[in-house]
C-alpha cells in the first residue's frame, strides 16, 4: 500500500512543487491547531490529546492512506460518541476502543469493504451528521455563555431545558469574548485578501490576547480548566488491557470504525472532486486503521479524514502526502515552542469555533432542500435518523437509518421485477427471426433480480397459468442475480409445476447464476439437461421431445 503513496510523491513532486506542498502543510497545520483543541475539549479530554491525534493521524494517513491530499485528525463527527465513551469508560476506555476501531478498519480494508461503505444512503448520512451538529451546538452553550457547569445528564431534552434555564446566569465577559470570536469567524472569510488568513486561528489569537491583557477571572481558559498544555511531544504509552474491557467496548469500537470509515471516504470523495485525483477506498481504510491504532498509543483519540482541512490543503496547492506530513510537523513545532501561551486561550473562543463547525456539519440549506424535494420515504429516513441521533445515540440512529434504507431499497427492487408470458411476436422481434410457439409450449420471460423479496412476484406469475402446457421455458433474459433464498423458492415452484406434469426448461441463464445453481442442489430437481444458454436451444429441445411423443402416440 505504501507503493501508492510513493507513486503520488513521484508524480506530484517531480515537477518542482515541493514549495506548494510545504506551504499548504504549514497553513493546514495552523488551521488544525484550534480545531484539534476544540474537538478534544468537546469530547471530554484534554486539548493536547487533540493535537497529539492530529500529529500521529496526519503522518500515518499521509503515508499509508488512499488519497494523496487527505488530512486526518480529530473531527466534529466524533464529539458526541467520544464524550459518551469518556463518561462511561474513562479516557483509557476511549483509547482501547479507538485501537479496536483501528483494527476493525484494517480488517474492513482487507475484506475490500471500502467501496460498499461509500454507498450508505444520503438521507442516513445527512440525518446523523445534522443530528451531531445540533448536539455539538447545544453542548457548547456552557462554554459560550459562561453559565455555571451543569451535572451530567444522559438525555438531550433534559440537558437542553437545564441550559435554557441557566441562560440568565451567563457571564458577560465570557459571552463578549464568545460573540467577538463568532463575529470574526463569520466576517473574516467574506473580506477580500484577509480571507486568505484562517479565521479560526485569528479568532483564537484575538480572544487569547484580550484574555491575557485583561485576565477576566470568570472567563474559563485552557490554563484554568486543564492547567495548560505540556510543552512536549507525545510519549508512547500502552493502555491497560483486559478481556472484560475489550468485551464491553466492542460496540463503541465498531461505531467509531463505521463513523470513521464513512467520514474518511466522504472526505476522500470531496477531495477527488476538488483536486481531480482518484482515491483508493480500501487503502484509505487501511491508513485510517493504522492511524487509530497508533494515535491512542501516543495519548491521542479517534481520528478520521477532515473535510475542511483537506479542502484547505487543496486550495493552498497541496497535491501530495508531503503536505499532510508538514501539517503534522507544524503542529509538533507549535507544541514545542508556543505551548506556554495556551494557558490564556478562552474556552469561549473554542466554543465559537465549534458553533461554526456544527452549522457546517449540519449543512442546513442541503438538509432543508432534501426535506422538501426528496421522496417521502427518504424524508422519513432523514428525520428519523436526525431525531434518533439527538434523542438516543449515534449507534441507534445509524443502525435504524441503514436498516430502513435497505428495506426501502428492497421495496424498490421488488417493483422492478417483471414476469410475463412471451408471445411469438415478442420473441421474433427480440431474436430477429420468425419464431412459432407450439400450443403445448409456454414461454415466460423474467426481467429483474430474483432475490428473496422479489421471488413472490415470480411465484404469482407462474401460479396464474390456467392451462397446463407440456413444456414451460423460463427465459432469464435480464436477471442479474439469484440469491440462495430465491433459488430455494424457485426450486419449490419447479417441483409444483412438475407435479402438474409440466416439464420446465431454463434458458438465457448467465454464467454467475449457472455457477450458483451448480453449487446448490437446484439442478437435482430441475435436471442437468434442462438448462440452456440460448432460448433457441431450449425451444428446439421442447419441440423435439414433443415430436417424439406425438410419433409414439400415432
Amino acid at each position: 500500500m505504501f507503493a501508492i503513496q510513493k507513486a503520488y510523491l513521484e508524480g506530484s513532486l517531480g515537477k518542482g512543487k515541493w514549495s506548494n506542498n510545504i506551504i499548504a502543510g504549514l497553513v493546514v497545520g495552523v488551521v488544525a491547531l484550534p480545531l484539534a483543541m476544540a474537538f478534544a475539549i468537546a469530547s471530554g479530554v484534554t486539548p493536547q490529546a487533540g493535537i497529539y491525534t492530529a500529529i500521529i493521524a496526519g503522518i500515518f494517513v499521509s503515508l499509508f492512506g488512499g488519497s494523496p491530499v487527505q488530512i486526518a485528525g480529530p473531527t466534529g463527527a466524533f464529539i458526541v460518541l467520544l464524550s459518551s465513551i469518556v463518561v462511561n469508560y474513562g479516557f483509557e476506555g476511549l483509547q482501547i476502543a479507538t485501537m479496536m476501531a483501528g483494527i476493525i478498519l484494517v480488517l474492513m480494508s482487507v475484506a475490500k469493504l471500502g467501496t460498499v461503505i461509500r454507498f450508505i444512503p444520503t438521507p442516513v448520512i445527512m440525518g446523523f451528521t445534522a443530528g451531531i451538529g445540533v448536539t455539538i451546538w447545544v453542548g457548547q452553550w456552557p462554554y459560550f455563555f459562561g453559565f455555571p457547569p451543569l451535572p451530567y445528564m444522559a438525555h438531550f431534552h433534559e440537558k437542553l431545558w437545564a441550559m435554557i434555564q441557566s441562560l440568565p446566569y451567563s457571564d458577560l465577559p465570557t459571552l463578549g469574548i464568545a460573540l467577538l470570536s463568532l463575529s470574526l469567524l463569520l466576517v473574516l472569510p467574506k473580506i477580500p485578501y484577509i480571507n486568505k488568513v484562517p479565521a479560526p486561528i485569528v479568532a483564537m489569537i484575538v480572544a487569547t490576547v484580550i484574555q491575557a491583557i485583561y485576565q477576566f477571572p470568570t472567563v474559563l481558559t485552557i490554563g484554568s480548566a486543564f492547567g495548560g498544555i505540556p510543552q512536549d511531544l507525545p510519549e508512547f504509552s500502552v493502555p491497560k488491557l483486559s478481556f472484560d474491557k475489550i468485551l464491553s467496548l466492542i460496540g463503541p469500537a465498531f461505531t467509531i470504525a463505521m463513523l470513521g470509515a464513512i467520514e474518511s471516504l466522504l472526505s476522500a470523495v470531496v477531495a477527488d472532486g476538488m483536486s481531480g485525483t482518484k482515491h483508493e477506498s480500501n487503502t484509505e481504510l487501511f491508513g485510517q486503521g493504522l492511524a487509530n491504532i497508533f494515535a491512542p498509543l501516543f495519548g491521542g483519540i479517534a481520528s478520521t479524514g477532515a473535510i475542511a482541512r483537506t479542502a484547505t490543503n487543496i486550495r493552498q496547492g497541496g497535491n501530495s502526502p508531503v503536505a499532510g506530513i508538514v501539517h503534522a510537523i507544524t503542529l509538533g513545532a507549535i507544541l514545542l515552542f508556543l505551548a506556554p501561551y495556551a494557558v490564556y486561550i478562552p474556552l469561549a473562543s473554542m466554543a465559537a469555533i465549534l458553533f461554526v463547525v456544527a452549522y457546517n456539519m449540519s449543512d442546513v440549506p442541503r438538509f432543508i432542500r432534501l426535506l422538501i424535494l426528496a421522496p417521502r420515504p427518504d424524508q422519513i429516513i432523514l428525520l428519523l435518523t436526525f431525531f434518533l441521533t439527538i434523542f438516543t445515540d449515534l449507534v441507534v440512529a445509524v443502525n435504524v437509518g441503514v436498516v430502513l434504507a435497505v428495506l426501502q431499497f428492497m421495496r424498490k427492487m421488488v417493483n422492478t421485477i417483471d414476469v410475463h408470458e412471451a408471445s411469438s411476436a415478442e420473441l421474433s422481434a427480440q431474436i430477429r427471426h420468425e419464431i412459432t410457439i407450439h400450443p403445448e409450449i409456454m414461454v415466460y420471460t423474467v426481467e429483474g433480480p430474483l432475490f428473496f423479496g422479489a421471488i413472490s412476484a415470480f411465484d404469482r406469475a407462474l401460479n396464474s397459468i390456467h392451462k397446463d402446457p407440456k413444456y414451460l421455458i423460463i427465459r432469464f433474459v435480464k436477471v442479474p442475480f439469484v440469491d440462495l433464498t430465491g433459488l430455494r423458492i424457485l426450486r419449490g415452484i419447479i417441483e409444483e409445476l412438475q407435479k402438474r406434469g409440466i416439464e420446465v426448461l431454463l434458458s438465457d441463464v448467465s454464467y454467475d447464476i449457472r455457477r450458483e445453481m451448480y453449487k446448490s442442489d437446484f439442478l437435482d430437481i430441475l435436471g442437468r439437461h434442462h438448462m440452456y444458454r440460448q432460448f433457441e436451444s431450449a425451444l428446439h429441445k421442447a419441440e423435439h421431445d414433443l415430436a417424439l411423443k406425438e410419433a409414439r402416440e400415432v
